[in-house]
């Protein structure tokens, strides 16, 4: 009964991916040819995936994505060519088959590496492994002795395809290597790789250094350039500060300064206040008429020194000298 649910379940998703591009999406469509003689029980589906892997990036990663996505529960087996093999056929590699396979095994998507894979899958190379499907991009790879090494899996219905990431392969990043090899030379030299070491000439070597000498004082003179604008912006930014206080202090102050001295200023105030209180100190308010007026008592006589006139008697002794005239008067009549 289990079985039978599998098989339903694995014949929806044949039709859902064979539906064609309406409502698909590029992970769905990797079952468009799928085996349709052969019964898939609850074992986990054995799918094979094979490559160089060279300088492992993220279009390998996706495409073991892929290829491990391809049932419920998937077995993926995935087989790495050797560094002979791949020199041969393909071309010369940046990472050893060492490196390659390490770099493999420690994908999470992936179940099982078979070093040493095989160029062309034979049926005994199936048979070995227990291969229900085969898994990689459809673009054609031909060989010496094939137009297509995976015309035959076709053929027999156990190719999945899978869709390549755009805009990253190992040629991709080849490439840029190479286009910007000078950079990356002297990026390594800096690291303290030797001349020899990246197969770099003398005069090379020379020229490195200097463009290195050279790209270091164009950026010292970038910072200060950089620094001179920042420290100008500030110094403007001060100045309009400086600039608008100045303005406003000097309002303050001219306001100030009228409201003391203007035509209507404080000080005019001031001064008519002043006037005032000075005329009413030289010239004070009279007596009233109807007030009895007071006797000026005689003002004290005043005899200069070594002056002939005498100066007034007391009482007491001018009564003595008029009584003294009126006794000579008396004489005198007698």
């Amino acid at each position: 009964m289990e079985s039978q649910n599998t098989t339903k379940l694995i014949s929806r998703k044949r039709r859902k991916d064979v539906g064609g591009p309406n409502g698909t999406t590029d992970e769905e469509s990797v079952l468009r040819k799928v085996p349709r003689f052969m019964t898939v029980t609850d074992r986990p589906v054995r799918v094979y995936a094979d490559g160089i892997f060279d300088l492992f990036h993220s279009g390998h990663a996706r495409a073991l994505m892929q290829a491990k996505n391809l049932f419920p529960n998937t077995y993926l087996i995935v087989g790495v060519c050797s560094d002979e093999l791949t020199h041969n056929l393909k071309g010369f590699t940046v990472m050893n088959e060492e490196e390659r396979y390490d770099a493999v095994q420690h994908c999470r998507y992936v179940d099982e590496v078979v070093r040493n894979a095989p160029w062309t899958l034979t049926p005994e190379f199936l048979e070995e492994h227990r291969i229900d499907f085969v898994a990689h991009d459809d673009i054609p790879y031909s060989s010496a002795e094939s137009d297509d090494v995976y015309q035959h899996i076709k053929d027999a219905g156990m190719f999945a395809p899978t869709q390549r990431t755009e805009g990253i392969s190992t040629s991709d990043i080849i490439t840029r290597i190479v286009r910007d090899y000078d950079v990356y030379a002297r990026r390594n030299l800096q690291r303290g790789y030797t001349a020899k070491e990246l197969n770099v000439s003398f005069i090379n070597e020379k020229k490195y250094n200097l463009q290195e000498r050279v790209d270091k004082v164009k950026k010292k003179v970038k910072d200060v350039e950089e620094k001179s604008k920042e420290f100008l912006e500030k110094v403007e930014v001060k100045s309009i500060d400086l600039i608008q206080k100045w303005e406003e202090k000097s309002r303050e102050f001219i306001g100030n300064f009228l409201e003391m001295f203007g035509p209507e200023g404080a000080l005019k105030h001031m001064l008519k206040e002043g006037k005032g209180r000075m005329l009413q100190a030289i010239s004070p308010k009279q007596s009233p008429s109807s007030s009895p007026a007071r006797e000026r008592s005689p003002s004290p006589s005043f005899r200069w020194p070594f002056s002939r006139t005498s100066p007034p008697a007391s009482p007491g002794r001018r009564s003595r000298s008029a009584a003294n005239a009126y006794d000579i008067s008396e004489d005198e009549e007698d």
